[in-house]
C-alpha cells in the first residue's frame, strides 16, 4: 500500500468522523479476523496484521460478533491494528471488518507538539512527554555539559502521579527513560555517552520525524546521535532512531502502557565496542521521593524483591515503585525476548530508584557496521501494590502475542 493511499485514507476517515454522527459501514464485512488467545488470559491485546491489498478503501470499522465497535486503525506501513479486551485463555474470537467508518466516539491517544516536547494523552489524562530539543535546567548550579534532549519525562501513572525524575541532584545525568552507553571503545578512544559531565561523549537529539494520534495508539518517531567528544571536533559514532508507541488501554484496567524500540546503527565503518560493565543501555530513573534504600521497591519476574540480590540477575521484567503521599505507584520494564542476550541482566541500584537493562554485563559486545542493534521494551505503569499475576498476563501478551488469521471476503477489482 502506498504512503499516498494511506495518507488519503486517514484524511478521509478524519473528515467523515468530523461530519457524521451515524455509523456508515457497508452491510457485509470485507473480512474477518480469527483471534486465538492461546493458553493465556489477556486483559487487553493490541492485535496487528498485514492489511490485504483489496481492502484498500476508505476507511474501515471493526466489530465483535455481538456488534460492539472496537478501535481500529491502519499504521503508515499498511499494518492494521485493533484493540481487543478481556480475552480468556483458550478462546477464539471473531472480529468482523467493514468498509466504512463508525462515528461512535472511541477514546484513543492524542499527540501534541508543544514547544520542544511531544505530549501524549489518553483522553483527558497525560501519559508521558518526550523531550526533543534540550529544555531548561531545573536548577542554576547545573553545568552546560549536562544539557540533554532525546528522552521520556515526565511519565504519569493512570492516577496522575509522575513516576520519573529528571536531573536528580545525586545523578544529574539521569533522565526519566533514556538510552546511553557508558564504557565504550570507538576507534582509538573511549568515549562515555552516559556520564555527560566528564565531557567524553553525549547523546544529542537530531530530529522529530513525526508524531501521530489514533484510536488504538499514538506515537512518535525521532532521531538521536551518539557523539564522541574525545575525537577532534567531535565525531558521531552511532545514529539512533526511536519508535515510541503509546496504547489506548481501556481506563477500567487502570494501567497505562507504551513501547520503546531503539535502532542503533554505526555512523562510520568503525564498530562501537562495549566492554563488560555493570550498567549502560536502557535506563529508568524513578521519582525523588523513592530515593533511599528503603523507599524504592523492586520486584522481578523471578520473584526477587531484594534489590541487592536482584542486581546482575536476568529477568523478563522488573517492577520499580514507591510511595508518594502514602500511595504506591510504579512502573514495569519488560525486555522483549528478541533482544540481544534476552532476558538481559539488570543493574539495580542499591540505594537509588535507578534501573538499567545492561546486556554487556555478560561480557564484551559490539555494535557493528551494517548490523543494526535493535532493542525493544514495553512499559506498564500502575497505581497500587504490584500483582505478579497481573504483570505476567501483560508480559505473556507482549512476549507471545495472540495468533491472527485473516479471512478475506473482499473482491479485487
Amino acid at each position: 500500500m502506498s504512503a499516498l493511499k494511506i495518507q488519503t485514507r486517514l484524511i478521509a476517515a478524519i473528515a467523515i468522523l468530523a461530519v457524521s454522527p451515524l455509523t456508515a459501514f457497508t452491510a457485509e464485512p470485507v473480512g474477518e479476523l480469527i483471534i486465538d488467545s492461546g493458553s493465556q488470559n489477556r486483559p487487553v491485546s493490541f492485535v496487528h496484521f498485514k492489511l490485504p491489498e483489496d481492502w484498500d478503501s476508505i476507511p474501515h470499522t471493526a466489530r465483535t460478533a455481538d456488534g460492539q465497535i472496537i478501535p481500529f486503525q491502519v499504521d503508515a506501513d499498511g499494518t492494521g491494528w485493533l484493540r481487543v479486551a478481556n480475552t480468556a485463555a483458550n478462546q477464539q474470537r471473531k472480529i468482523q471488518i467493514y468498509s466504512g467508518l463508525s462515528a461512535a466516539p472511541l477514546t484513543g491517544i492524542s499527540a501534541r507538539h508543544v514547544g520542544n516536547k511531544v505530549e501524549m494523552w489518553s483522553g483527558a489524562k497525560r501519559v508521558l512527554e518526550y523531550q526533543a530539543e534540550p529544555g531548561e535546567f531545573p536548577r542554576s548550579d547545573i553545568k552546560e555539559a549536562f544539557r540533554r534532549g532525546g528522552y521520556l519525562h515526565p511519565i504519569w501513572s493512570p492516577g496522575g502521579t509522575i513516576v520519573t525524575d529528571d536531573f536528580p541532584t545525586n545523578h544529574v545525568h539521569h533522565h526519566g527513560i533514556w538510552f546511553p552507553w557508558t564504557k565504550t571503545k570507538f576507534e582509538e578512544r573511549e568515549p562515555d555517552f552516559w556520564n555527560m559531565g566528564d565531557e567524553k561523549g553525549r547523546v544529542e537529539f537530531v530530529n522529530l520525524d513525526r508524531f501521530f494520534s489514533g484510536p488504538v495508539f499514538g506515537g512518535l518517531n525521532t532521531q538521536h546521535r551518539f557523539v564522541d567528544l574525545l575525537a577532534d571536533g567531535g565525531k558521531t559514532a552511532l545514529n539512533e532512531t526511536w519508535n515510541v508507541r503509546v496504547y489506548a488501554v481501556p481506563h477500567d484496567l487502570k494501567v497505562s502502557m507504551f513501547d520503546l524500540e531503539s535502532t542503533q546503527t554505526c555512523a562510520t565503518d568503525s564498530p562501537l565496542i562495549l566492554p563488560e560493565y555493570r550498567y549502560g543501555g536502557l535506563g529508568f530513573r524513578g521519582r525523588g521521593d523513592w530515593d533511599g534504600k528503603d523507599n524504592a521497591h523492586y520486584l522481578t519476574s523471578n520473584g526477587e524483591t531484594d534489590r541487592i540480590k536482584g542486581h546482575a540477575t536476568r529477568a523478563d521484567w522488573c517492577y520499580i515503585g514507591g510511595n508518594t503521599d502514602g500511595k504506591r505507584t510504579g512502573i514495569v520494564v519488560m525486555c522483549h525476548p528478541d533482544n540481544f542476550r534476552a532476558p538481559q541482566p539488570m543493574r539495580i541500584h542499591p540505594t537509588e530508584p535507578f534501573f538499567c537493562y545492561a546486556p554487556q554485563q555478560l561480557g564484551e559486545m559490539a555494535i557493528e557496521p551494517e548490523k543494526p542493534y535493535v532493542s525493544k521494551y514495553r512499559f506498564l505503569v500502575l497505581d497500587g501494590e504490584p500483582s505478579v499475576d497481573q504483570i505476567n498476563e501483560y508480559w505473556m501478551d507482549y512476549s507471545s502475542p495472540v495468533k491472527v488469521t485473516v479471512v478475506n471476503r473482499a473482491k479485487s477489482n
